[in-house]
């Protein structure tokens, strides 16, 4: 599905990170979301390819990245670590500097690498979401029905890890069936990656604990950069035109608190926007890097 890509596998101070590479030009980092991993680029990566060096990576405990012990305080699995990872990777392949894309959780791995590592990140795209801090402080009725999700996942060990354990495909296709737009948007055989990846217990708890840690220290990340830190690089802010981030929020003014060169807008599509509608979401990221 990356033809022309080369599959690596990076060691880093705390763990392995998998991911492929291709292309030549500027470099640009893309990081998935939840329930995927880096495939979830495959319509997306080969075509930036044409013009910039690609690296999709699956995020720390997910995909075929390593799963490392986690923490009582779920420290292991906070963003700020998760960030920290994807850094070292690109160092090891060459790059000081790149462009950063990310959606859904890689977005939140993405702005939180931009906020504390601004030398390193030269453009950063963020699909379909707000801030974990903002996230949180606004909850509402709507929030906790929309995204039960994030309460379930981050629920104490081992209650959703083991009601996960029994049923993997059930959470997965809930994911990828209701909160996307666009039918077909899943190849059987990339929907099938996804299903396995949840069926492995190691993958399950690293995800739920770091939804534990988006509740607890990634909040207090955010709350402590509020108003004091802000992105410094161009951002691009791209979310669903039927989905609850621009129903609920105002993304670009909730972004411009938290970056000073803010430009986006919604993609008709559902929640995945590289997979649902990659050629628009290739549109925008070329408007940005180009």
């Amino acid at each position: 599905m990356f033809e022309g890509f080369d599959e690596f596998d990076v060691r880093t101070s705390q763990t392995t990170i998998h991911g492929v590479r291709g292309g030549s030009g500027p470099p640009v980092l893309l990081l998935h979301g939840i329930p995927e991993t880096h495939l979830m680029w495959h319509r997306v990566a080969p075509v930036l390819a044409e013009r910039f060096t690609v690296v999709a990576t699956d995020l720390r405990g997910y995909g075929a990245s390593g799963k490392p012990p986690s923490a009582p305080d779920h420290g292991p699995y906070r963003m700020r670590v998760i960030a920290a990872d994807q850094l070292e990777v690109m160092a090891a392949l060459g790059f000081d500097r790149f462009a950063v894309v990310g959606h859904d959780r890689g977005a939140r791995c993405a702005y939180r690498m931009a906020l504390d590592h601004p030398a390193a990140v030269s453009h950063l795209a963020v699909l379909d979401i707000v801030p974990t801090g903002e996230a949180y402080a606004r909850a509402d009725a709507d929030f906790s029905l929309g995204y039960w999700v994030w309460s379930f996942l981050a629920a104490p060990a081992p209650v959703p890890e083991n009601m996960i354990a029994a049923a993997p495909r059930v959470l997965v296709d809930h994911m990828l069936d209701d909160w996307s737009a666009v039918p077909g948007a899943f190849p059987d055989r990339v929907r099938a990656a996804y299903v396995e990846a949840f069926s492995d217990p190691d993958t399950v708890h690293a995800i739920c604990e770091e939804y534990r840690a988006a509740a607890s220290l990634d909040v207090a990340d955010d709350r402590a950069d509020l108003g004091r830190r802000r992105i410094a690089c161009p951002t691009l802010v791209l979310w669903s035109a039927t989905g609850p981030v621009g129903q609920w929020y105002d993304p670009l003014g909730v972004w411009r608190v938290w970056a000073s060169d803010v430009r986006g807008g919604p993609i008709q599509a559902g929640h995945f926007l590289p997979e649902e509608a990659p050629e628009e979401t290739v549109r925008h990221l070329l408007r940005l890097l180009v």
